[in-house]
C-alpha cells in the first residue's frame, strides 16, 4: 500500500526547527536558523533547541510534547529536526500516533531521527525525509551544492516520481551482489534500525529496500548489528540492500591487523549470502555531500546500470 505524500513546502511556509534528541550547542542556533530562513521559509524555533537536560534537548516530556504540538499546529507546515545525537527513541510511547497520522506534513532529518522515520512510515503512514540537519550540515562551509540541491527538491517537490537517486559526478557506487529489486524504502542509521528490535516500534523489512549508515562504530559493532538483524528475520525478509556512508567505522584493533576484519569482509560474510540486489558506495549518510532519500517511497535498485530510482 502506498504512503501519503506530505505536501510539498514553498517559499513563505512555515517551518518548525525541534529537537527530539540531543541538545543544540548555543552558538549553533542562530546560524541554522538563519540558515532555513535563506530557503524561504519562516521559521518557529522550538523550546527544545534552547533547552538541555544532560545530553538531551530537554525532559522526555517536553521533547514529546513539543513534536505532537508541531504536528497538530496547522500553522507549521513542515518540521525540520535541528540535529541527531540521542533521544528520540525515549519519547515514542508519549506520541499521539493517531494526531500525527491524521496530520501528515513534510519531517526531516537523520541520524537519530531514524527511530521516528520508522515509527511515521509504519504506523503514520506517510513518507518523510532522511535529510542533513540545520545545526549540523546546513552550517558547515562545506554544505555543498548537490546536497543542498537534493535537500531542497526532497522537501519541495514532494510528488516527484520516476527521478534518479544518484551519486556526485565522479563518485561511483559499488555492487555487492547482482540484481534487480523493488519495494519501499526503508531503513536509515544501523544503531536505531538495530534498537527498534524486540520494541513495539520495530521496524518492517518485509518486501522493502533496506538502507543502512553509521558513524563512529567499529567493524565488530557493525558486525554485531547486522548478525543481529540477520538472526532476527530482518535481513532475509528485504528484497534489497543500499549501504551508505561508514563515517569513522574502522577497526576495533588499531594496532594488529591480524585481530581485525575489514567491513568489506563483514559485507562478504553477511549480507552478500544473501542473494539479494546489493548497492555499496551510495552517498548518503553522515557524509558531505549527502543525498537526500524519501523513506517510504517506491525505489528500484538496477546492480548492473548502478541505479536506484524512485518508482512511485
Amino acid at each position: 500500500m502506498s504512503l501519503v505524500i506530505p505536501k510539498s513546502l514553498k517559499k513563505g511556509d512555515t517551518v518548525a526547527l525541534i529537537s527530539a534528541s540531543g541538545a543544540t550547542p548555543s552558538e549553533r542556533l542562530q546560524p541554522a536558523i538563519e540558515a532555513v530562513e535563506k530557503l524561504g521559509y519562516n521559521v518557529v524555533v522550538g523550546e527544545t533547541c534552547r533547552t538541555r537536560h544532560g545530553y538531551l534537548a530537554g525532559s522526555d516530556a517536553l521533547r514529546a510534547k513539543e513534536l505532537n504540538d508541531m504536528f497538530a499546529n496547522p500553522a507549521i507546515d513542515g518540521i525540520f529536526c535541528i540535529r541527531g545525537g540521542y533521544g528520540a527513541t525515549r519519547i515514542l510511547p508519549m506520541l499521539d500516533l493517531e494526531m500525527i497520522k491524521n496530520n501528515p506534513k513534510v519531517f526531516a532529518g537523520y541520524s537519530d531521527v531514524t527511530a521516528l522515520h520508522i515509527v511515521f512510515n509504519q504506523q503514520c503512514g506517510f513518507v518523510t525525509y532522511h535529510t542533513p540537519m540545520p545545526s549540523t550540515e546546513f552550517i558547515k562551509p562545506a554544505m555543498d551544492e548537490y546536497t543542498w540541491d537534493y535537500f531542497v527538491n526532497s522537501v519541495t517537490n514532494t510528488e516527484w516520481k520516476h527521478y534518479f537517486l544518484e551519486n556526485k559526478p565522479g563518485e561511483a557506487m559499488r555492487t555487492i551482489t547482482s540484481g534487480n529489486a523493488t519495494g519501499i524504502l526503508s531503513g536509515g542509521n544501523l544503531t536505531l534500525v538495530t534498537a527498534s528490535l524486540g520494541t513495539p516500534y520495530e521496524i518492517d523489512l518485509t518486501g522493502k529496500i533496506l538502507f543502512l549508515e553509521d558513524i563512529d562504530e567499529n567493524v565488530q559493532r557493525i558486525d554485531r548489528m547486522l548478525t543481529q538483524l540477520k538472526l532476527a528475520g530482518k535481513l532475509d525478509a528485504c528484497v534489497g540492500i543500499i549501504l551508505g556512508a561508514w563515517t569513522d567505522c574502522g577497526p576495533l584493533d588499531t594496532k594488529i591487523p591480524e585481530n581485525n576484519l575489514s567491513l568489506q569482509q563483514v559485507f562478504d560474510e553477511i549480507l552478500a549470502p544473501l542473494n539479494i540486489p546489493i548497492l555499496a558506495d551510495v552517498t548518503c549518510g553522515h557524509v558531505l555531500p549527502t543525498m537526500s532519500l524519501p523513506l517510504g517511497k517506491k525505489v528500484t535498485i538496477n546492480t548492473t546500470n548502478k541505479t536506484i530510482e524512485v518508482v512511485g
